[in-house]
């Protein structure tokens, strides 16, 4: 990073009193304003370092409302600091104060490095009988400071592309992963924002047809000790240290020394992108942070204020309560902790000019005592504020405490991650009976679980595969999961993975095992960009990248991770760009509104139909029978009753989707209704090459375990 400047001058007698608000280190032209929150603290100082590490501590005494502050005028840019907070260190009692711990500023917007466990990061002595009750009594100083920063940046004509989510089309990343292999990124590059700004990669994206980059944890992390002693890392990142500080894993410039310039490499990053149409979404983790449990280290909020930031146990406020399955719960009941979110949130907006939102765990966020609220303060506030109520919110519907699985019940305006989509298409896809019912909901968009709370079809996130669990070849490709390399005894990971190797575990030499796979593959894509909602590509899977069976690769930034650029299935890239291009350009599948299930004026067409391969219309008994494995979905392109952003009415061919999961052929009748005088084929899962065209009422030959979209171009 840049040389720190000299401490020169600063002493208790210059700090002025300044304010509480806003939270943080400010720079204002002149100097510093320091403020930070803490209930229960008795004495708090600011700790600045030079560039030779020698550090001055100065008390800040003013108090307002809980937020001690202090103005240090002469300060500048590039000013290193952490703070020491004094206070009882009663374990027992919730409270865990100890000045001998330098501590990391919740609103730090830079950091001068990542963790340094050697240094200490710990307030209770290591190995003691009486473990965390023990209290340290050397100095710690393994946590990374806090860098004060000049927020200017020139943003010049950037905008939000602002695309509506019903048009939208998620690709889900990483920003290492993506560039680490990559040969047209510069070497100095890969791994890095700037890789992922490189032009090679927005010009793949842009090929490919995707709107909006959904990025992997960016916020600074922690690297676990017990993945370190193992000889990995926490590739993921969803361990957060800081909610406002880019991670410098991924930054090109802090390679370089320049911790700060990673601020301004994301924002390039970000200018690119919009530059190019494609938004940018980060997947954030405001459920729990890098701290633990009680035997964690305290690098922040646990040294600050345990109990303002942290659910505690009530009987017992020395454990904590866990939601999240990694030791500790974000305490979103406190006003404080809200603020510290929707600060963070609003910061990665207005600052960082970013798009949307994913979030972890989300329903961690919404528990009131103990069960899911839909009506928390966290949606509450949401919901009203003027910034974040116009970005896109997707929420990971589910943690892990008991009720957590909430797929359907959150409010308006959010969208959801559905892992029902996921599991039903995988199923069906697999070959599993008595899913026609089910399936019919999941290709309309789901309307059993959002429509009824005035939602669109786009709440629903649809997705065959993300980052937690297999690939899209994996899924083709393995029963079981293959996590050894994760050296946890192949006991990590979902054992459910609704997966079938097509009859042979692994890579195989069987050509017919290996055609089987890529139609799967096929298929699932297909059925994916097809539904109705809004569809989210895992990185990766448009040209069957495998994680060798890994299905949780959480602590694998290897090959295991990375894309590997030489080994692209160019027809599956070449497939899935076209299949991109047929959604977004027939409005019939990225309808913004449900089905009616009512005809068109002035025809027996509805605007949605299903039929047997019979060419006869889907009965009770065919919805409910348990061998059912096909079916077939008319779209009516004139009955979509909508307008595009111009006002104009939308209109378009008729949509005819079959799809069977049977491994025998099936003949389709192709149904004769109003309008439609000629069934054209788009797509064939089985043949890329088909150009087939039939007269309503002839049959089409619909191969075992296929899918095929036929159009009718209205008059």
């Amino acid at each position: 990073m840049r040389g720190t400047p000299a401490l020169q001058g600063v002493a208790e007698f210059l700090v002025h009193p300044g304010e509480p608000y806003p939270l943080g280190a400010t720079w204002d032209g002149e100097g510093v304003n320091f403020a930070i929150y803490s209930e229960n603290a008795t004495r708090v100082e600011v700790c600045l370092f030079d560039a030779d590490g020698r550090e001055t501590r100065v008390p800040l005494r003013e108090q307002t409302a809980f937020v001690w502050h202090g103005y240090l005028p002469g300060l500048q840019p590039g000013q290193r600091y952490g703070y020491r907070v004094h206070g009882p260190y009663d374990p027992d009692r919730g409270l865990r104060f100890n000045p001998n711990v330098v501590l990391l500023d919740p609103y730090a917007r830079a950091l001068d490095s990542t963790e340094h466990f050697d240094r200490g990061v710990f307030a209770y002595e290591l190995g003691h009988e009486n473990e965390d009750h023990a209290m340290l009594q050397q100095d710690q100083r393994g946590v990374p400071l806090g860098v004060v920063i000049d927020n200017a940046f020139d943003w010049g004509r950037d905008r939000w592309p602002n695309t509506p989510l019903h048009e939208t089309v998620i690709y889900e990343a990483h920003v290492k992963g993506m560039t680490m292999l990559h040969p047209d990124v510069p070497e100095e590059l890969r791994g890095t924002y700037a890789g992922l700004a490189h032009p090679a990669m927005i010009q793949y994206l842009r090929k490919l047809g995707v709107t909006s980059v959904e990025l992997m944890p960016v916020h600074a992390h922690l690297d676990d000790p017990f993945l370190l002693d193992k000889g990995l890392t926490n590739y993921w990142g969803y361990s957060t240290l800081n909610f406002f500080s880019p991670e410098l894993r991924y930054s090109a410039a802090y390679r370089k020394g320049d911790a700060v310039g990673a601020i301004a490499e994301f924002k390039e990053m970000v200018k690119a992108m919009h530059a190019a149409g494609l938004e940018v979404i980060l997947d954030v983790v405001y459920n729990h942070t890098s701290e633990g449990n009680h035997m964690g280290p305290t690098l922040s909020f646990k040294g600050i204020d345990n109990p303002t930031y942290y659910r505690l146990v009530p009987d017992n406020p020395r454990f904590y309560f866990d939601y999240t399955g990694t030791g500790n719960t974000l305490n979103v009941r406190h006003p404080q902790t809200l603020q510290l979110i929707m600060d963070s949130l609003r910061y990665w907006v207005l600052a960082m000019h970013v798009d949307g939102f994913r979030f972890d765990l989300a329903s961690t966020l919404a528990r009131g005592l103990h069960e899911v609220d839909q009506l928390s303060g966290f949606f509450t506030i949401i919901h009203q504020d003027p910034v974040l109520s116009h970005v896109k919110l997707i929420a990971e519907p589910w943690d892990v405490g008991e009720g957590g699985y909430q797929v359907g019940n959150f409010p308006v305006r959010w969208a959801e991650w559905n892992g029902i989509y996921r599991d039903s298409i995988r199923a069906f896809w697999k070959g599993e009976g008595g899913l026609a019912s089910d399936l019919g909901y999941r290709l309309t968009g789901s309307s059993d679980l959002y429509q009824g709370d005035g939602r669109k079809p786009s709440a629903s996130i649809n997705f065959i595969t993300a980052h937690d669990g297999f690939t899209l070849r994996d899924t083709v490709s393995y029963n079981d999961k293959h996590n050894e390399a994760n050296q946890e005894n192949n006991q990590d990971g979902h054992n459910d993975n609704r997966s079938w190797n097509c009859g042979a575990e692994g890579p195989t030499d069987d050509e017919e095992v290996n055609r089987l796979r890529a139609r799967q593959q096929r298929n699932l894509l297909a059925t994916l960009l097809l539904s109705q909602g809004t569809p989210m590509l895992l990185a990766g899977d448009e040209f069957g990248r495998t994680q060798h069976g890994n299905n949780n690769a959480y602590c694998q930034d290897n090959e295991i991770s990375w894309f590997d650029w030489s080994a692209v299935d160019d027809r599956l890239l070449e497939f899935t760009r076209r299949l991109i291009r047929i959604r977004k350009g027939h409005p019939a599948l990225h309808r913004q509104k449900f089905f009616s299930g009512r005809p068109i004026r002035g025809s027996d067409v509805h605007d949605v139909m299903w039929f047997r391969h019979d060419g006869e219309q889907m009965t009770d008994e065919d919805w409910q029978n348990p061998h059912t494995q096909s079916l077939a979905m008319f779209l009516a392109g004139n009955g979509l009753r909508e307008t595009d952003r111009q006002g104009r009415p939308l209109h378009d061919d008729h949509l005819l989707l079959m799809l069977s999961s049977s491994h025998e052929d099936l003949e389709f009748t192709l149904p004769d209704l109003h309008g439609c005088r000629q069934w054209e084929v788009v797509v064939d899962t089985s043949d890329d090459e088909a150009a087939e065209s039939h007269a309503p009422g002839e049959k089409t030959l619909l191969m075992a375990r296929s899918l095929k979209l036929f159009r009718c171009p209205l008059e």
